[in-house]
């Protein structure tokens, strides 16, 4: 039998017009996209997506402009999730602050049920978030978890990720790190 790889959202909202060609109003991801980064064709600015940290601190997206993101949503509940978790804190080791792992669980639960599963899964090197009402599912058009985005300096989404990914995977490595290097300049010519 095949992997779990996509946990379908019970309530998933229709788009925004804002991501409404970036896959979103199909529902679910193509059984040929499943577990592979979608570039969109232009970058769109993220949505306005409120969480919490685990300490009960109130945040937006905005608090990380001028940081590469990769907003990971998830929960405890969601077997493909929880697979890939391990992968998401080994990438956040690798890349250090060249880019900023947001995982934020959509756990009705919050801070109790998500704190003893970082404990349990020692996830503890991971930057977990809140978001127990699952805003940002719906703002982003979420169908099912985990999905992730990766989101520039300027705050505007370049592509995305649907279902579960082994983060560490060489050629993913390689993608994130084209996205995330910034282009070297050139140095000016005097004539």
């Amino acid at each position: 039998s095949a992997a779990v790889l996509y946990e379908r959202r019970q309530e998933a909202a229709a788009p925004p017009a804002s991501l409404a060609d970036s896959g979103a109003e199909t529902g679910l991801p193509s059984p040929e996209t499943l577990g592979q980064f979608s570039p969109l064709a232009a970058p769109r600015p993220a949505p306005a997506v409120s969480f919490t940290s685990r300490d009960g601190k109130a945040m937006t997206l905005a608090d990380f402009r001028g940081r590469m993101l990769l907003v990971n949503l998830w929960a405890t509940w969601c077997g493909p999730c929880v697979k890939e978790m391990p992968s998401l804190q080994s990438l956040q080791a690798a890349f250090g602050p060249d880019l900023t792992i947001l995982a934020i669980s959509q756990d009705r639960g919050g801070a109790a049920v998500v704190d003893a599963f970082i404990a349990k899964h020692g996830l503890d090197r991971l930057s977990v978030y809140l978001d127990p009402k699952a805003e940002a599912s719906q703002i982003f058009a979420v169908a099912g978890l985990p999905t992730s985005f990766l989101i520039d300096r300027d705050g505007r989404i370049l592509g995305r990720l649907e279902g579960a990914a082994d983060w560490t995977a060489p050629k993913l490595v390689a993608l994130l790190r084209r996205y995330v290097t910034p282009p070297a300049t050139k140095p000016a010519t005097s004539g």
